[in-house]
């Protein structure tokens, strides 16, 4: 072997062992889960054809302020009586607690279990109406540096019986992944979103620009504009295709996070206009009682 492949070979063996030693956290690669659901939301009201859906992203910095966080959710009057909420960086007592106390139904995948909060990290889905499918779509690229795999929550609601895709994204960090690639896991989602007609996706994009790719795509944008959601820029964000803002004031940031979290939330508000719906679109709610909802127990 030659001195520059021989040096090759060992530089390379070290990034290795360099990556595995400064790993961040076990990844759960599996589709299947872990999965943790539940919750028993009421019956929202609807008043004739037209069905509107508050929707609110927030990223709540590793479950740590989850009292703090759910008062905010609770009591601010952006955010109260949401209809969905889509939650990063949150383990599944965060999740659990912040659904009973808001009366929803919830969805929960893991990405990883992170090494040095010493608890699970991943996106979770909570909604008003009921959720009638759900899956973990394991986004494309690891970090080189920290080993991670980022992952998409996905659930289907049937909302005054029209089906909605949803979507909770945690796309990868500015120190993970180039660019380049947080939009190729942009479009991992766009692409399991192809077959649905109402569809929304929102989550912390790491990326103020990233978005354009679900614009291009076809996608509404209604939280493009605003103030800052993170410390280096507007990174969080709600897309939909196949509703249409309500009316009046539609969209926006909640400044003041009472600490809960390094994000603030942001929500928006939809329209659903339920005439004119293909069979492929109408879901019965009743038709899925008594799906699996039970947690399925840990794996690392």
């Amino acid at each position: 072997m030659g001195f520059v492949a021989g040096a090759a070979r060992i530089g390379a063996v070290l990034a290795i062992v360099l990556t595995a030693a400064c790993r961040t956290g076990h990844n759960y690669v599996d589709p299947a889960g872990p999965r943790y659901a539940g919750g028993d939301a009421a019956d929202p009201v609807v008043d004739g054809g037209v069905t509107t859906l508050r929707v609110v992203t927030f990223n709540i910095e590793h479950a740590r302020e989850i009292e703090s966080a759910t008062a905010l959710l609770r009591d601010d009057p952006d955010l109260r009586h949401a209809d969905v909420i889509l939650l990063q960086e949150m383990d599944a007592p965060g999740v659990r607690r912040i659904a009973l106390e808001l009366a929803l139904e919830y969805v929960y995948y893991p990405a990883i279990y992170h090494f040095r909060e010493g608890n699970d990290f991943g996106n979770a889905i909570l909604s008003r109406w009921p959720i009638v499918d759900d899956e973990k779509i394991v986004l494309p690229y690891v970090a080189l540096a920290t080993g991670i795999q980022r992952i998409a929550a996905a659930a289907t609601l049937c909302v005054a019986g029209s089906a909605v895709r949803v979507y909770s994204i945690h796309l990868g960090t500015l120190a993970e992944i180039l660019p380049g690639e947080r939009r190729s896991q942009l479009r991992a989602v766009l692409a399991d979103a192809a077959d649905h007609a109402r569809v929304i996706v929102g989550g912390d994009l790491n990326d103020a620009d990233v978005g354009r790719v679900a614009s291009a795509g076809g996608f509404d944008w209604p939280t493009r504009r605003g103030r800052r959601t993170a410390t280096l820029g507007r990174w969080d964000h709600i897309f939909s295709r196949g509703l249409v803002p309500a009316t009046g004031e539609s969209t926006g940031t909640v400044l003041d996070n009472r600490g809960s979290s390094d994000h603030r939330p942001v929500w928006t508000v939809l329209s659903l206009d339920r005439d004119g719906d293909t069979a492929a679109e109408r879901c019965d709610a009743g038709a899925i009682t008594g799906r699996p909802f039970k947690p399925l127990a840990m794996r690392r």
